[in-house]
This record gives C-alpha cells, sequence and structure tokens, in this order.
C-alpha cells in the first residue's frame, strides 16, 4: 500500500463545483439517458419524495417518523414532528413555497422542547437544530425566492433555545460532550460516560453557524474544543478510535476506520474548514487524512486498523463508508474517489442494495448486517463524482438507485427499510433522513443532468451540505465574520471574540503558539513582522488580518495548480485543473496563495456547495 500525495487539492475544487464548466458539459449523457430522460428521472425522484412526505403528513404527523407498511407513526427522537423539519430544506430545494411557508408556521407556533425527553446530542443537532437552521436562513432570506412573508425567526429562536438545552452534554474534564442529554433537566448522573468519535465530532457546522447568527461564541468553542479534545488523543500514527471516555480521555474501542463511529468526523474537518474559513479543521484534516490513506486505504476498499499499530482488525465494507468518495471530490482527490466508488457500486448492484456490512474476506453479506435503511451514502457520492467529472456511468448508477428503490423499497405509504438485502424483506419503518438526504441528492443528480434550476445550483450563495443533508449556504455573516476588509462595505459585524479569533488575531508567533489548545502540535514560526500583509483568512476577498493565519504557523503553502487549454484531458484532470494544491512544506515559515482566478461573470455568487452519517453507532 502506497502512501498517498501530499499534494492535496482542497479549497478551490470547491468553488469550481459550485459553476457550471464548459470542460464537463457532454450532450450525450448516458446510455438511454437522454436530456429529457434525464428530466424524467428527476420528475420520478420527486415523486419518491412526495410519496413519502404525503404519507407521512397523513399517517404520523406530528409524531417523528413514519411506518410505512402498516401507515402509522412514531415518536423515535424526541416526539416533535422530526420528519417535518428534516424535511423542510428539500422542499425549498422543490420550489414548494405553499408546503415550505405552512410547515414553518406550524413549527414556530407550536414546537416546544421545554420537555422531558433524553435524546441523542448527534442526532438532535444533524436532524433538529441544522433542519431548523437551513430553514431559517432560506425563509428569511428574498434572494432564495422561499422567502416567507409571516416569517420573523421563530426558527432562529427555536435552534437557540434547542442548542442551549444541549448545552450541559458538554461540560466535561476532556470538553468532549455526552451522548445524551435530558432537554428539561439536562445530564443524568447514570449517563454513559461513552461517546463515539462521530457523536463528539460531528457537531462544529450547526453550532459554529448558530453562533454567528446568534453572535454568540459559546456554541462554536464548545463544539470546536470537543474536535480539539478528540484529536489531542489520537495515536502516534495520527489514527483516532470509535468510541472514547469523555471523562478519562481514554479509547474504549480502538478501532480506527472511516465508517461506523467515525465517519463524519472526517466529514466536518473539511467541511468547517470550507464553511467557516478557519484553517485550524483544514490542518487537522490533512493530517487525519494523509493518515487514513496511508494506513486504511487498501485499493479500493478500506479496512479499519487498530488504532495504535495499524494492525488489521477488519476486512469490512461498512455502508457508512460510501460517504468517503463524495468527500473526496471536495477535498479534490479524484482518482481514488473513481476507484472506491466504483468498488462500492459494484455491491448495490449485487444486491439491489448495499448492506449495513459487507466481507471483504469471504465477499458475501456480513452477518447479522444485512440490512439497509435507505441510507443517502452512496447516492450522495454518486452525486459528487457525477458534478465533478460529469461521466454518464454515475447516472446509469443513478438510474439503477432509483429502480431498486421503486421495486424493491415503496410501500403503500412511504418506503420500507431492508432487513434483508439478499431476499429483499421489507421492514416497517422510514428514518427521516429519507426526505433529508437520499431523494434530495438523488433528485439533485438528475436535475444536474437535465439542466439544473435549482437552489444549490443557481442560488444567490453556494451551499456546504451538512452531515444530514441540509444546506448551509456560505453568507458573510456566516463565512466572512473573521475578515477584517479595508473596503468600504464590507461585512464586519461587532461580536464577543472567540478563543479562535484570539488565535487569528495574535500580534505574535509566541503569542500563537500559546494560545492553541494543548492537543494542537505546535512548529516554530517566524516573526510576525514578516507577515505585515497578509490576505483575508477564507481567500474568498482581499483585505487585511493582522494575525498569522494558521497555515503559516504551520508551514503550509498553498499551490495554485497550472491550467492548460488542451481538451484531451482525463476526467480526473478535468476535475483538478482549475484547482489549488495544499501541499506541506516543514521547511517553510510562512504560507502563500497562487490562487486562479475565477470567471469575473460568476464572481457574485461565490459565496459555498458541499454529506453523511445518520447514525455514528
Amino acid at each position: 500500500m502506497e502512501a498517498p500525495s501530499t499534494r492535496l487539492p482542497i479549497f478551490f475544487i470547491f468553488l469550481l463545483l459550485s459553476v457550471s464548466s464548459p470542460i464537463f458539459i457532454q450532450k450525450s449523457l448516458a446510455d438511454g439517458v437522454t436530456p429529457d430522460e434525464a428530466k424524467q428521472l428527476r420528475d420520478e425522484v420527486r415523486e419518491m419524495f412526495y410519496h413519502a412526505f404525503n404519507g407521512y403528513m397523513k399517517h404520523a404527523f406530528p409524531l417523528d417518523e413514519l411506518r410505512p407498511l402498516s401507515c402509522e407513526g412514531e415518536d423515535s427522537l424526541g416526539g416533535y414532528a422530526l420528519t417535518l423539519i428534516d424535511s423542510l430544506d428539500t422542499l425549498a430545494l422543490l420550489g414548494d413555497r405553499e408546503q415550505f411557508a405552512a410547515s414553518v408556521e406550524w413549527i414556530g407556533k407550536n414546537l416546544r422542547f421545554d420537555i422531558n425527553k433524553t435524546v441523542s446530542i448527534f442526532e438532535t443537532t444533524i436532524r433538529v437544530l441544522g433542519g431548523l437552521l437551513s430553514a431559517h436562513l432560506i425563509a428569511s432570506d428574498h434572494t432564495t425566492g422561499m422567502k416567507v412573508a409571516s416569517y420573523e425567526n421563530q426558527l432562529l429562536d427555536l435552534a437557540e433555545d434547542l442548542a442551549r438545552r444541549l448545552l450541559p452534554a458538554f461540560d466535561t474534564p476532556t470538553g468532549i460532550p455526552f451522548g445524551s442529554v435530558n432537554l428539561l433537566y439536562g445530564v443524568d448522573e447514570h449517563e454513559s460516560k461513552i461517546t463515539s468519535t462521530a457523536g463528539g465530532g460531528t457537531l462544529t457546522l450547526e453550532f459554529g453557524v448558530l453562533s454567528r447568527l446568534t453572535d454568540d461564541p459559546i456554541f462554536e468553542q464548545v463544539t470546536k474544543n470537543a474536535v480539539r479534545g478528540l484529536w489531542a488523543r489520537r495515536s502516534k500514527l495520527n489514527l483516532v478510535g470509535a468510541h472514547i471516555n469523555v471523562f478519562t480521555g481514554e479509547w474504549t474501542q480502538k478501532d480506527a476506520g472511516i465508517g461506523t463511529s467515525i465517519d463524519s468526523f472526517y466529514e466536518y474537518l473539511l467541511k468547517a474548514y470550507l464553511l467557516f474559513g478557519d484553517e485550524e479543521y483544514l490542518f487537522i484534516f490533512q493530517e487525519a487524512y494523509g493518515a487514513a490513506m496511508h494506513y486504511l486505504f487498501n485499493d479500493p476498499w478500506y479496512v479499519e486498523v487498530n488504532m495504535d499499530s495499524a494492525a488489521l482488525v477488519w476486512p469490512l465494507f461498512n455502508s457508512l463508508q460510501a460517504f468517503w468518495p463524495g468527500l473526496q471530490v471536495l477535498a479534490g482527490d479524484i482518482d481514488p474517489a473513481i476507484r472506491t466508488h466504483t468498488a462500492f457500486f459494484s455491491v448495490w448492484k449485487r444486491y439491489g442494495f448495499t448492506p449495513e456490512g459487507f466481507n471483504l474476506a469471504t465477499l458475501s453479506v456480513q452477518h447479522g448486517q444485512k440490512s439497509y435503511p435507505l441510507r443517502p451514502e452512496l447516492i450522495e457520492s454518486t452525486y459528487w463524482l457525477y458534478k465533478a467529472t460529469r461521466n454518464p456511468r454515475y447516472l446509469d448508477a443513478g438510474r439503477d438507485m432509483v429502480a431498486s428503490l421503486q421495486y424493491g423499497a415503496r410501500c403503500p405509504c412511504g418506503y420500507c427499510h431492508i432487513s434483508d438485502v439478499e431476499f429483499h424483506k421489507q421492514e416497517d419503518h422510514m428514518e427521516s433522513f429519507f426526505l433529508a438526504e437520499t431523494v434530495k441528492y438523488l433528485w439533485l443528480l438528475f436535475d444536474l443532468a437535465a439542466g439544473p434550476d435549482n437552489l444549490v445550483e443557481n442560488g444567490p450563495y453556494k451551499y456546504v451540505f451538512s452531515t444530514e443533508g441540509h444546506l448551509l449556504p456560505a453568507t458573510p455573516q456566516i463565512s466572512l465574520v473573521r475578515e477584517h476588509c479595508s473596503y468600504l462595505g464590507a461585512f464586519c459585524k461587532s461580536r464577543v471574540e472567540s478563543e479562535s479569533d484570539a488565535i487569528n488575531n495574535a500580534t505574535s508567533a509566541e503569542e500563537a503558539k500559546h494560545s492553541f489548545s494543548e492537543g494542537t502540535t505546535s512548529t516554530e514560526t517566524p516573526p510576525s513582522s514578516d507577515f505585515d500583509e497578509l490576505t483575508s483568512t477564507t481567500g474568498l476577498i482581499r483585505g487585511f488580518c493582522p494575525g498569522l493565519t494558521h497555515g503559516q504557523k504551520f508551514g503550509m503553502i498553498y499551490i495554485g495548480s497550472t491550467s492548460t487549454d488542451d481538451e484531451s484531458v482525463t476526467e480526473t484532470e478535468a476535475a483538478q485543473r482549475h484547482s489549488t494544491v495544499v501541499v506541506t512544506d516543514h521547511n517553510s515559515g510562512h504560507s502563500t496563495s497562487d490562487e486562479k482566478n475565477i470567471d469575473n461573470s460568476q464572481e457574485h455568487r461565490e459565496e459555498g456547495d458541499v454529506m453523511n452519517d445518520p447514525h455514528p453507532n
């Protein structure tokens, strides 16, 4: 197994993916998939959404989730109309103004969190908090085309109330939160001190956005401390385990992988950088991603190893691993993403769905892991790979996925879990993420092929997708908080300086070094006088920042890749040719930026665009 290249194109492939490029456009979409048929598939997916959504509203609302076989409802998380909250931004994406407005108004008037319910920090954050924030940002902004006239920030108020009820979970010696909290009474004295890495490390997007919208840094601070707490306890190989004691910091399960219990920890490192421009997340992602590719990648599959010794523990394809190729697209590492997606999709083709576990030693479904609970991860990666390469194979894959769901999972009132992929046995349950993610990514795939006309592709902002598929826009208020720009009209919002701000605004290398948490590796930095004129933190606009950037502290150099007019390029070259390559230069004491110019006609819309692990355990 070869060590991965250190050249990881990251930020500007993200910018590239937010706009259409003539390099990628092909008239022939796929064998048998014409533009008109792509529209038909898009409309079929739309009908799939409403079959399930209407079934929920008729038979289950206001309970949390639908039982699609018996056409009944059930409370599975907190008893607060979970599926409706999770579906809000999908309604907006589909352009359903009437249902979106009605749903926002109902939630604003009826939803309350002062209830005696013990809930999962992870699930509540990604499904409920993320759903409320995404819908608020759409309903309050006329540029989205979905502004609700009667809306007065009720969803934002609910989101803040909910987040404050989750804060007691973070009161631990390590900063890593408990897995559950009671919304009325806080953390129970008998609450387990063991949590998953994904459960503690997949909260930064939602809490960070909330801090920016409320001008209260506490939410972002606690979740960033949780990430630091996990990363500080990584092994010497830069691997993290699956479960950890939040009081002692001891790993209780040392299996390292990219699937169950860990997956979205990697995802949120990159996406937090993309959305907030915080280079500390980028630095951690680079280290973590490099270790994962070196120790876990058994081309084209990924295995689980001991985090300390890298000894093989588990040769298993876990269905939650299927998000990884999509994450690699966002990181600009296209080649392995293509190969891994091909391998993962071969499992889908074999069974019609991906089982929770597929044994790579026996090449058979893992005993006890035969189910497919309507997960979106492989569909999500299919969407991102098609968006990056425009290769028609991904439309073929999407068409097969639609057929499998229609003929194997469709139920009288919605879509059913598949309890056994070998016999396509249906189970009477439909997770809310089926509407938040699974059909959303399918619809986006075919809408992109048919000629995109939606909020993500043509809207006023670039969007980062949360791990629950919620749309988080890179607005100035969210993404440019730390900018200190020198021109009239720049976005500068007065706010309480957070710990991370203090680091960015340190006036000397020594101050910067001492501001970092215990778990962050530090290196020698040059005097601050060498950096009198710095580019902005995010690089989206030019301005000045008074302190060292995280990249400068750690010797990262940003190198723009060269471009060529040669049209005979591979899909990998095409996807990477406009990206910025990030390399680590241990001999350099500063970072420079040589970014490829973005077409002036696109500059007014370049504000993010970016996936998923509904269950860390």
